[in-house]
């Protein structure tokens, strides 16, 4: 089994982030702990901002310092005593580990040619197979086909195996032919997005200060420059969407245009103002933009010197621009067969579920059979950055609701794209009589009326919900700005259980640290009855299947085995004989305290024969008092990410939001929702 993967680039420039990013997100699908590894830096007393980049995006083992080797300084000073401290280093790290991945030197130092045979060089003495990264720039099929053929020679006279071959950056019009000359390689059509400057980058190379507007949107990729010098109408004549203006800082009418263009619905949408000669706008005009959340930047520079900088700047992905690396991710999984790749890399998968691998199995499965989601709430700030992300990456096809209008001019205001998805106004007359006649059929028997069923179903949640129930979308996720009840009432009205549950429940995949549990019911029933319970406990044991954890479960309560009595006792008692006589293939214990089923040495004094106790991986609640408290305390105590609710028991998938619900909260949810509508299907 290979402990590692060494990405080696043949040339500069290559576009090894992207590689990375790629490589790391596969490595923590398929295995538990992960490092990522330089072996040379330019300077070791500084971040690496390619390690900077992978930590913040992955949980990756050890410290930042433990991830680097030498720097070019020693290096150069003693290349076999640098070359065994790398290796010492590197299994100082990967003893931590189930794998590193080992990213090659970045050609800042030493000619090309040394530079790649000593990147090999270290990953023969590493016992990494090589990954090899070609840059399809400047180069046609052909030459991109002998470049390969170059580097797997040299792999080959240096007794490394290459595992593979990426070829970056190559002429979308010239994929199609790499490929075909080279049917074992992997290419990359080359995607503008990635190396255009953020607002971010532009205000590094000269030094510009945040003037005003939203820090968070320096993140954003600019289209271009524009140097305004102009009138105010020509000016806006000239402004072009996502571009990046340039003016003197004393052009005050010049800036409120800009920004009026780009408040506007009809105007030019800008990515960022840049103010020159350390000019500063007036206090009137100051209050008067005070609440925009465009970047303005002032710099000290002139405009010329300002522009001359600009225009030479070339964009990276950094972990402050999460669309280029959601842009990044969905790249590479476009683009390379990760089976193949994982494969070659010989890598076992982990007996454990980890956070990690739970989150991105989500992402891989959902984007395998993309399903359509529908998301009620559609201005809504974080759904239209969840939604970015979500289009960017392929994890499922999306309608948001709401004025198409309103959410585009959201959206641009954000720097979010959403041009991908399906923009729908529930107050479109032809969907909303259809599903006031659907709504009216099914609810005439509780005394709804034709009028009460136009009115009802305009709702965004109930209109969303018609969407599932009539197949126009596969699952509905919901309630960043709505509550609870809000969310889940229609489709307990509308969509239903599945046959054989009489009850929907929820439960919360709770990530921890090293692994993942599941908690239910904590959203949905008050005080379950026995019956009930074991409804509950039947339906969270299937969730948990249907994500990788294999169920074993805990039906808590204050009490284990026979050490107590009550009511409430004997309520978890029954629901546990139910689920043993229902299901007899489930591994069950109750009643049983938290403690004796998660900690195993607890678990040996309290029920020392128990197949659960100790091991439990489904934590069935008594109550939604119990349950709702349970995972918020372990969440903010213990620092873990809390995925859910998850509805089950529904015909078709609808999800809940929490109020607070993160921008990641929302892509994790929508994914299982997407995969929850997969596994309906079938």
């Amino acid at each position: 089994m290979a402990r590692s993967v060494y990405i080696a680039a043949l040339d500069v420039a290559s576009g090894k982030s992207l590689i990375a990013l790629g490589v790391t997100e596969l490595l923590t699908r398929q295995t538990g702990t992960v490092g990522v590894f330089r072996p040379v830096v330019r300077d070791r007393d500084r971040p690496d901002r390619l390690l900077g980049l992978l930590r913040e995006r992955f949980s990756l083992a050890g410290e930042p310092g433990d991830g680097v080797g030498v720097d070019y300084a020693r290096l150069r000073a003693d290349p076999d005593a640098a070359l065994a401290e790398i290796v010492d280093r590197y299994h100082a790290l990967a003893d931590r580990c189930d794998a590193v991945l080992v990213v090659g030197t970045d050609y800042t130092d030493v000619a090309s040619p040394t530079e790649f045979e000593y990147n090999l060089k270290i990953a023969a003495n590493l016992a990494a197979p090589v990954l090899l990264v070609v840059t399809g720039t400047g180069r046609n099929p052909a030459a991109i086909a002998a470049a390969a053929r170059l580097g797997r020679a040299e792999a080959a006279a240096a007794h490394t195996t290459v595992c593979g071959v990426i070829v970056n950056r190559v002429a979308p019009a010239d994929v199609a032919a790499v490929r075909k000359a080279d049917p074992d390689l992997w290419a990359l059509p080359e995607t503008p997005a990635l190396t255009a400057p953020t607002v971010g980058e532009f205000a590094a190379e000269i030094g510009a200060e945040l003037l005003l507007g939203d820090p968070e949107l320096l993140g954003r990729t600019a289209t271009g420059l524009l140097v305004a010098a102009m009138t105010l109408p020509n000016m806006l004549d000239h402004l072009m969407p996502g571009a990046v203006v340039i003016t003197p800082g004393d052009r005050a009418e010049l800036l409120l245009g800009i920004l009026a263009s780009h408040h506007s619905a009809t105007g030019a949408v800008s990515t960022g103002v840049v103010l020159t000669g350390g000019l500063r706008p007036p206090a009137q005009v100051t209050r008067l933009i005070a609440d925009s959340t465009l970047p303005v930047l002032s710099t000290d520079l002139d405009t010329f010197e300002t522009a001359a900088r600009l225009s030479d700047v070339r964009g990276r992905i950094t972990a402050s621009s999460p669309a280029k690396v959601a842009t990044a991710l969905g790249l590479f999984a476009d683009n390379v067969d990760t089976d193949v790749l994982a494969e070659r890399m010989r890598l076992a998968r982990s007996a454990a579920v980890t956070p990690l691998m739970f989150e991105h199995g989500l992402m891989e499965r959902a984007r395998a059979h993309r399903r359509r989601i529908v998301l009620p709430e559609g201005t809504e700030p974080r759904i239209l950055r969840a939604a970015d992300t979500i289009l960017r990456r392929g994890v499922a096809d999306l309608t948001l609701l709401g004025d198409p209008d309103e959410i585009r001019a959201a959206a641009a205001v954000l720097g979010a794209d959403v041009s991908a998805a399906d923009l729908l106004d529930p107050a479109e007359p032809t969907l909303r009589r259809r599903f006031a006649d659907e709504y009216h059929r099914l609810r005439a028997h509780r005394g709804v009326s034709p009028e009460q069923a136009y009115d009802t179903v305009v709702d965004v949640s109930y209109f969303g919900t018609m969407m599932v129930h009539e197949g126009l979308a596969d699952g509905m996720v919901s309630g960043a700005a709505h509550t609870t009840a809000h969310t889940i009432r229609p489709s307990f009205e509308i969509i239903k259980t599945v046959p054989g549950t009489d009850v929907v429940s929820s439960v919360f995949f709770m990530c921890l640290a090293e692994r993942v549990l599941v908690y239910g019911d904590c959203a949905v029933i008050p005080e379950p009855t026995a019956a009930q319970l074991a409804d509950i406990a039947v339906s969270s044991a299937a969730s948990a299947a249907a994500f990788g954890v294999e169920p074993r479960i805990a039906m808590l309560s204050y009490s284990t085995g026979d050490s107590g009595a009550g009511a409430d006792v004997e309520r978890v008692r029954e629901a546990t004989a139910l689920v043993a006589a229902r299901r007899p293939d489930l591994p069950v214990e109750g009643p049983i305290q938290y403690d004796a089923a998660i900690d195993a040495e607890v678990a040996s004094a309290k029920l020392p024969h128990s197949a659960v106790a100790g091991r439990a991986t489904v934590f069935v609640v008594p109550d939604l008092n119990t349950g709702n408290n349970l995972y918020k305390a372990v969440q903010r105590t213990a620092g873990a990410v809390a995925v859910g609710p998850v509805l089950q028991g529904l015909r078709k998938p609808v999800n809940d939001l929490s109020r607070g619900a993160t921008v990641h909260d929302i892509v994790n949810t929508v994914a299982l929702t997407a995969v929850q509508a997969q596994e309906a299907a079938e």
